[in-house]
């Protein structure tokens, strides 16, 4: 069994290597030991090599090729998020391309993110240069908002208004480990629940079909890609196209309908939370819900206070849970979330239909 290589500096980044081919794993080595601020301390073949190396060894990153031999990552992703006690998961699979069902299917699984792995004879330069910029950026324990610290409420118990059925819409925004995190908000939602959901993730555009379809298995509802006019319904799941915002406007029959727009958002995303959560600020108003979930950057901070300030409510992933507590520490930092929860909390807040006070 491989044993882990010693060493004294707490300040490199623990890397595992999990890919059949020693080739590949020769060559992810070479570039991860050329950083500063990463270092490999285990390379195995397969998924049951990286249990058993992880039953004796503590690592903060593991890079994970897709097809090998015996259980493939996909598969063996789950055991390995949980033997690896917080380790980030990176896939590198030539399999991992946008758009691909596989890579959303990971990214729902709990992978942090991924990269396609270069084909044999192709140039390196490219890839090395991403592969060290995507590890590193894992690496980094959570991405805080530049404001000052911030002293999270509790997470429970948690105070709710008086009344049931407190919002007509629910409107989620996030990036990095935000699939992950919608898998478990959404599995929390009871099939009666008939409130529409829109979501805006930041992905490329080929990513969204295979993202909507793998949503409404997640969810057990229907999951629609955004498409300009189209209305908002009881029960369906809506996201934002990848290359356009989703906002909402009102049609008079109290449910709304999508509008998509091109125009430049504050954080330069596309497409951005912001946008979103502004017109479901003037189309909802008070009985409008805003989740932000695990993500990098402050997309959703500008469209959270258009939100809070016309009486809706902003619920944020609390740090604990997201691989990248920026979106949601940026909206806290600003005084403008009601509760930090984990994902299935704020999905059982959502069932419950209550507002936290």
């Amino acid at each position: 069994m491989p044993v882990a290589a010693p060493f004294t500096d707490p300040a490199p980044g623990r890397v595992l290597i999990v890919d059949d081919s020693a080739v590949a794993r020769a060559v992810l080595a070479r570039i991860i030991d050329g950083s500063d601020r990463l270092r490999v301390v285990g390379s195995v073949p397969t998924a049951t090599g990286a249990l058993a190396f992880l039953r004796d060894a503590c690592v903060d990153l593991i890079v994970l090729d897709i097809h090998m031999p015996g259980i493939d990552g996909l598969t063996a992703l789950p055991d390995l998020l949980a033997a690896g006690r917080g380790a980030r998961v990176l896939i590198v699979s030539s399999v991992a391309r946008d758009g691909a069902a596989g890579t959303v299917r990971a990214l729902a699984l709990g992978a942090a993110d991924t990269l396609v792995k270069p084909a044999p004879g192709q140039r390196l330069r490219g890839f090395e240069a991403g592969f060290i910029e995507k590890l590193e950026r894992l690496l980094a324990p959570r991405e805080r908002p530049a404001a000052a610290p911030v002293s999270p409420p509790p997470a429970a118990p948690i105070a709710f208004a008086p009344g049931p059925d407190a919002f007509d819409v629910i409107a989620i925004g996030a990036s990095t480990g935000g699939i992950h995190a919608l898998s478990h908000l959404l599995r929390a939602l009871p099939a009666s629940m008939a409130v529409p959901i829109l979501v805006t993730q930041h992905l490329p555009p080929s990513f969204m079909p295979y993202f909507a379809a793998q949503l409404a298995i997640l969810a057990d509802r229907p999951c629609d890609v955004a498409t300009d006019r189209m209305r908002l319904r009881p029960g369906r799941i809506v996201v934002a196209a990848g290359d356009a915002h989703m906002r909402c406007v009102s049609v008079g029959d109290g449910m709304g309908a999508i509008r998509l727009t091109t125009e430049a958002a504050p954080c330069g995303c596309m497409p951005s939370v912001d946008p979103m959560f502004d017109s479901v600020a003037e189309t909802f108003g008070a009985r409008a819900l805003g989740v932000v979930l695990s993500g990098m950057g402050r997309d959703g901070v500008e469209g959270a206070r258009r939100l809070t300030a016309a009486g809706g409510c902003i619920v944020a992933q609390d740090e604990a849970s997201s691989v990248v507590w920026g979106m949601p520490g940026a909206v806290t930092a600003a005084g403008l979330t009601t509760a930090l929860l984990n994902p299935r909390a704020i999905g059982e807040l959502i069932a419950s239909r209550r507002r936290p006070l």
